[in-house]
């Protein structure tokens, strides 16, 4: 069982000053959820190397029993500073992709070239695809076989708008996710603010937020064979 984990390379909030990157929690709980199953995890990101953390995601009150046993891990932390370079990925060599959310993705991932290709090869294999919180921004350019955009009539969620008032950045972020799936004709829904979500749409798994990332990563877990 092998799992690509894509990660974001953008570490600039915008023109805030502040930085952004992946938000440790949506990597840290998935990618013990596949360590543990037995998964053969493969990280990378556009830039490869080391990923820049959202540093709001390492202050004390978003910290969880897999961010601490991150920390604890040296392996983990290694494997993490040296990302291969997206562009290396191919579909052909892993059971499924995992995209961990945080802001970054919102300017990298969804314009990267690499990512979209590596998304619809997914999808047209019919490999199981995850993303969690603001990754499901990602899809905002990927389109099916026939051309529609491929969540057009798709069941997904993500971070919500009245999520992102609530940070702060309605108007810091490059698009609205809640907004932009709607454009792309998803069947877009949510949960209350902050609490777990899950959507499953064929082998399509997205959650809405940080509370939502273990379960998204054991949601995908299961359409991958044993």
């Amino acid at each position: 069982m092998k799992i690509l984990m894509v990660l974001t390379s953008h570490d600039a909030l915008g023109n805030t000053g502040e930085k952004t990157g992946f938000w440790l929690e949506e990597f840290a709980a998935p990618y013990y959820i596949f360590k543990d199953a037995g998964a053969e995890v493969t990280l990378a990101s556009p830039k490869g190397g080391q990923p820049p953390l959202d540093p709001k995601s390492d202050e004390p009150d978003f910290q969880t029993d897999d961010t601490r046993r991150f920390q604890a891990d040296a392996d983990a932390q290694q494997i993490l500073a040296n990302t291969h370079e997206l562009a290396d990925m191919s579909e052909a060599d892993f059971d499924a992709v995992f995209y961990p959310g945080g802001h970054g993705p919102l300017w990298d991932l969804a314009e990267d070239a690499a990512s979209i290709a590596l998304i619809e090869r997914f999808f047209a294999a019919d490999k199981p695809i995850g993303a969690v919180c603001h990754a499901p921004g990602v899809f905002r350019h990927t389109r099916r076989q026939d051309g529609a955009f491929l969540v057009s009539g798709k069941g997904v969620t993500g971070f919500t708008n009245s999520e992102e008032a609530a940070v702060g950045l309605v108007d810091v972020v490059p698009f609205l996710l809640e907004d932009m799936l709607e454009e792309r004709g998803a069947n877009y829904s949510k949960g209350d603010d902050w609490t777990p979500y899950v959507v499953v749409d064929g082998k399509l798994v997205t959650g809405q937020n940080p509370a939502s990332s273990a379960e998204t990563a054991q949601t995908l877990l299961g359409f991958i064979p044993a």
